[in-house]
């Protein structure tokens, strides 16, 4: 067994790295007030409800831009895409090496915005869409057509099969009725993916069907954005009402949607995980030192055992986990991602809960100076508290476990 990473993978991470110093970090340094202590005030559109300002989503663009003509932006998207299918275990490893180098425009947490783009939605419409839908391919890389996913509803989030949004056939055409919550990008998307119930029972996993409906289609609207943890906020409530959409909006075949999401889910899950070690692991270097520069009571810091032994569990822990992140990408390059669901969920739950605990202790490392927002461990605690709750919450990533520990079959493990 070989626990290093691949000679291909070290030397794009040593590309990656020259090449955010070169065209990243520049632009960066031009825009500091997007990233220091003031980055929520100037990131966030407050008088349009919270939503992303225009200059900070004009700033992300041009980052993607560059990367995409440096060949990055798409690395790990399919041939067919323009990507190069680098793979689950390619994918981790950057996600994990960027968010180790701290914040910055090179790896943002806001929207996921990246040197090497996060797109879960674009492998779908390739592998499903039909010639048309597959214009929102291009469309969501370069954003200039983008595509919002709306799956959460104000009462169904993890327990998406129960879903309460209905489309019902009229002639050649749907109509869609129901209302969605944590609708994220809607604001800047042409276009919107819409799961409803066209048939059978709520709980059944089948009858769920995924429509591409154009957000200027009459019915359609954004009711607000709802303010979270962290700002700007770009999670919107969507009311449909009597929607009217034909055939050709159904993604795939009808009552096969979930199929669809939850391949969405897939692709997002291990790439968090990635992102939340490579986090947790800048959060106690930077603990580490500043424990070895700061004197206190006349002796460093980091000569306190209350400070040391904090620091080496999570450095422990976070060994650990990242090998294993490491070792599930490299098996989903190997296998069906979907026969090791459990695997993924090991990962998730348990670097998304290590990223909070590191930033929390780095906060307590820093003592005052860490609370503030002049420091990144605030920022980086608020976003990735998020990932305890989102794309299954840490509960449901657990109950995933159990059902193969316990060897849970038929509808209930569904």
């Amino acid at each position: 067994m070989d626990f290093e990473l691949p000679q291909a993978i070290t030397d794009k991470l040593a590309e990656l790295d020259a090449f955010i110093e070169a065209e990243i970090r520049p632009l960066e340094r031009e825009n500091a007030r997007f990233f220091d202590h003031r980055r929520e005030y100037y990131r966030t559109d407050w008088e349009n409800d919270g939503a992303p300002s225009k200059e900070w989503r004009a700033l992300l663009t041009e980052m993607e831009r560059r990367a995409d003509k440096a060949g990055h932006l798409r690395l790990c998207l399919p041939e067919s895409c323009g990507g190069q299918a680098a793979g689950n275990l390619m994918n981790a490893a950057i996600r994990e090496h960027l968010a180790a180098k701290g914040l910055g425009l090179h790896n943002d947490l806001q929207d996921e915005n990246s040197v090497v783009g996060n797109f879960p939605i674009v492998p779908a419409i390739a592998k499903y869409g039909t010639a048309d839908q597959q214009v929102y391919i291009e469309g969501i890389i370069t954003g200039e057509r983008h595509l919002s996913f709306a799956l959460t509803e104000p009462r169904h989030g993890s327990d998406a099969t129960w879903l309460e949004t209905r489309a019902v056939r009229d002639g050649d055409h749907w109509v869609i009725n129901g209302r969605k919550r944590w609708n994220s990008q809607v604001g800047r998307a042409q276009a919107n993916l819409v799961f409803a119930r066209t048939s059978g029972n709520p709980g059944e996993a089948r009858g769920i069907t995924a429509f591409i409906v154009p957000t200027d289609t009459p019915g359609h609207r954004i009711v607000m954005n709802h303010w979270t943890f962290n700002m700007p906020t770009d999670h919107s409530e969507v009311e449909l009402k009597d929607v009217r959409v034909p055939d050709s909006a159904i993604l795939h075949v009808e009552g096969e949607g979930l199929k669809i999401a939850m391949m969405f889910i897939h692709e997002n899950r291990i790439r968090q995980a990635a992102g939340s070690v490579g986090a947790a692991r800048y959060c106690i270097q930077e603990a580490v030192k500043y424990a070895r520069e700061r004197v206190l009571f006349g002796e460093s810091l980091s000569s306190r055992q209350a400070i040391q032994f904090p620091l080496a569990e999570l450095h422990a822990e976070c060994e650990v986990i990242r090998n294993y992140v490491f070792r599930t990408a490299w098996k989903m390059d190997r296998q069906d991602p979907a026969t090791m669901s459990d695997e993924v969920s090991i990962c998730n739950y348990l670097a998304n809960n290590l990223v909070c605990r590191a930033a929390d202790f780095a906060m307590q490392v820093h003592g005052g100076l860490g609370y503030s927002r002049h420091m990144p461990f605030e920022h980086i605690y608020r976003h990735h508290r998020r990932y305890k709750i989102t794309e299954g919450s840490e509960e449901v990533q657990k109950r995933r476990i159990a059902q193969k520990l316990f060897g849970f079959r038929g509808r209930r493990a569904e």
